[in-house]
């Protein structure tokens, strides 16, 4: 079985130098970039299972270099940057990034985080070929395929948004509270996530498969419970 392969995009060398050798120890397939349009170019030129993305980079910010990529790949993408700041790390999962590391970070907590993104990509794609397709409302999600249409015409979804649409499509009628999303969908580092991640990728959700996200139909808030699927 081959080791994941990783595209680091990282501005600053000696950081840069470290998370590589440290990600290489780990047993990681490593391709190192500093620069917005060289990680493009990387994307198309071969298949990576993660991107770990800074936010500042010389010739651009990551959060465009995310909105490009999710043009056309799921690939999990992991932001590092030195901004705490709500806003921004709402910002990223918004954009489509699946996890938000703040510098400095410890370097075993970046790891597991990593390994959590990549355990939770590997979790979505059933290995028998008889995966469930679940349908509702015009929505046909494919699970083997990790692909969801809507009336015929695909939707592109990050891992987690499309995890996140299967759980509430397979429990349909069911009020889950955000703890139990939180646990089914990050069981692995679940730690670092909290409400507002269940919150974001709920609206991302409504922003592409409701007719009307602002006035929901498919997805519904129990106020003070939690979300249930009314599909």
């Amino acid at each position: 079985m081959s080791s994941p392969h990783l595209l680091l995009v990282e501005d600053d060398e000696a950081l840069h130098r470290g998370i590589e050798f440290t990600l290489r120890q780990e047993g990681y397939d490593v391709t190192g970039v500093r620069f917005a349009a060289e990680a493009l170019a990387a994307v198309e030129k071969r298949a990576f299972d993660l991107i770990v993305l800074d936010v500042q980079l010389p010739d651009g910010n990551g959060f465009d270099v995310c909105v490009r990529l999710r043009e056309s790949t799921d690939i999990p993408i992991v932001f590092l940057t030195a901004s705490d700041s709500e806003l921004d790390i709402v910002r990223g999962l918004d954009l489509g990034g699946d996890d938000y590391i703040t510098k400095p970070f410890r370097l075993r907590e970046f790891l597991s985080r990593i390994q959590a993104v990549l355990r939770r990509r590997s979790a979505v794609r059933p290995a028998r070929a008889e995966a469930a397709v679940l349908q509702s409302e015009g929505l046909t999600l494919h699970t083997a395929e990790m692909r969801l249409s809507k009336n015929g015409q695909d939707i592109p979804l990050s891992v987690t948004e499309f995890r996140l649409l299967a759980l509430l499509m397979s429990h349909p009628k069911a009020v889950l509270s955000k703890e139990q999303i939180l646990q089914q969908l990050w069981q692995e580092g679940g730690e670092y996530m909290d409400d507002n991640t269940v919150a974001v990728n709920i609206r991302r959700l409504r922003e592409k498969i409701e007719d009307r996200p602002n006035d929901p139909r498919l997805i519904l808030t129990v106020r003070g419970a939690g979300y249930r699927w009314n599909g």
